[in-house]
């Protein structure tokens, strides 16, 4: 017992000094605005215990509780967590049950550190399919912590990018019949204009892990640019450790923007 406690606190402490370190390395000047995670793994999570798929997602929320924390540690201005898909309705009923009450689980123990902590929470997606119960949740917390100045928190809930593109489509065709925007008129910035995340910087790093390589219909538009960063761990499991080495991985890169270094 003694030697297993001992092995125990070795690889906590083993873990602190390594997350310590990879802080150190982070150069502040250099810090992604904003980081978009694909939450992602967590019923394979659950289901190679021997668990039902609902207590993986349980799992998943500490983990954003987790990100939300380092985010701010590190001087995030923005982050957005991918929570529930329009696809995901496809899903078994008790599962799209579980994952309609996520919001709410998350925010009865969050809404007063958000508050503490100066993050402002905002959702977007298509919000009148959800349960009245979940929208109330959603907007006592939105108004709540509408003030916030610090780290923008987004939950993109029932979304999907397509509907969201097709959405700002039907409104600029509106306004362009109606005569209050000229075809010539329409650009990127007007677009960027109608979408959910106006007024947002687009990501500069998306992290998915999972051990999938695809965009799952998220942020088509907005991820244009960004860095992506994949891991093999499901989402429950996903480490400070693995978030600082996305950090730090971004920092490496590159950015031209179609263009060349000269």
């Amino acid at each position: 017992m003694f030697a297993l406690l001992s092995r125990g606190l070795f690889k906590k402490l083993r873990s602190t000094f390594k997350t310590k370190k990879l802080l150190a390395q982070i150069s502040s000047g250099k810090i992604p605005s904003h980081v978009a995670i694909i939450m992602d793994g967590n019923g394979r999570w659950a289901k190679k215990r021997g668990l039902p798929r609902i207590y993986g997602h349980n799992a998943g929320i500490d983990t954003m509780r987790n990100v939300v924390k380092w985010s701010n540690e590190v001087g995030l201005k923005v982050l957005t967590f991918y929570a529930f898909s329009t696809e995901n309705w496809r899903r078994p009923a008790s599962e799209v049950n579980f994952l309609m009450q996520m919001p709410s689980k998350f925010l009865e123990t969050e809404l007063e550190k958000l508050v503490k902590n100066n993050i402002k929470l905002q959702i977007f997606g298509e919000l009148t399919r959800l349960p009245r119960d979940t929208r109330g949740a959603i907007q006592k917390a939105v108004d709540k912590t509408r003030n916030g100045s610090g780290l923008i928190l987004n939950l993109a809930f029932n979304y999907g990018s397509r509907t969201e593109i097709i959405r700002a489509v039907k409104i600029i065709a509106e306004k362009v019949r109606v005569g209050t925007i000229s075809p010539e008129e329409i650009n990127e910035k007007i677009f960027s204009g109608f979408l959910y995340t106006k007024g947002l910087p687009d990501p500069d790093l998306l992290i998915r892990p999972s051990g999938e390589f695809r965009l799952s219909n998220f942020l088509l538009w907005q991820l244009a640019y960004a860095e992506f960063w994949f891991a093999e761990t499901m989402w429950p499991d996903f480490s400070k450790e693995e978030f600082l080495n996305a950090l730090l991985e971004y920092q490496k890169r590159e950015r031209r923007f179609g263009g060349i270094e000269l």
